[in-house]
């Protein structure tokens, strides 16, 4: 590995992981001091994570993560909605049966994770689950696409802002309702339609409780 390739890598787990939170500053000679390399491999892999999203450049400060941007992330996650909800229905044809037990041990964690309020865990479970409902997917290009979308929204996720309590509870309800439809063999437009819905309400859920309209105690 590379010392651009290492730096790119430990830089983007740290963000994803919460160590750097939005708005950190990135200080290239630090970094470097720390990988005991030059800075220019620091300066390529900050411009990989730029182009990825997960970080931008502010006058007088330099690379820093990505603040969050509220309307920003609930657009997001409807287009993610949208092409997952594709990418899920184009692997329903040719879904193996023995990938339904392992998404049905994945809901089991996640609703573990809930019984224990590992947020963190939840989310990083969530994402397992629709990567594995969508690895028979043979559009490389939607599976990018959404890999990208996804790196975004883990950025906030992280934080535990977009899973609690009742949104929680009822996600893993709908996920057992998306296995039940690859098992039942239902048409692909069917199991697109359920998992764009299942992903807007989250959306929909996070709005409403930014503006104050939702539960006040969700537990």
């Amino acid at each position: 590995m590379s010392k651009q390739e290492f730096a790119y890598r430990t830089v983007r787990e740290r963000i994803l992981d919460g160590t750097y939170t939005p708005g950190y500053r990135l200080i290239i000679s630090q970094l470097a001091r720390e990988f005991s390399t030059s800075a220019i491999p620091i300066r390529e892999a900050l411009r990989q994570l730029e182009a990825e999203r997960l970080i931008e450049y502010k006058q007088f400060s330099g690379a820093v993560v990505t603040p969050v941007d509220e309307r920003q992330y609930v657009d997001t996650l409807k287009v993610f909605a949208v092409l997952l909800g594709f990418a899920t229905a184009l692997s329903v044809p040719q879904f193996p049966e023995q990938q339904i037990r392992k998404l049905e041990a994945l809901n089991r964690q996640m609703k573990q994770a809930l019984e224990d309020f590992d947020f963190h865990r939840f989310g990083q479970l969530n994402r397992r689950f629709h990567e594995l409902s969508i690895q028979s997917c043979d559009n490389e290009y939607l599976l990018k696409t959404i890999e990208e979308i996804q790196n975004r929204i883990d950025s906030i996720r992280r934080t535990g802002s977009t899973f609690f309590g009742v949104r929680a509870r009822e996600s893993v309800e709908e996920h057992d309702q998306i296995i039940s439809l690859f098992k039942e063999k239902v048409s692909p437009g069917e199991v697109e339609q359920f998992v764009r819905k299942h992903v807007c309400k989250t959306a929909e859920v996070y709005r409403a409780r930014k503006e104050g309209k939702g539960i006040q105690n969700p537990f």
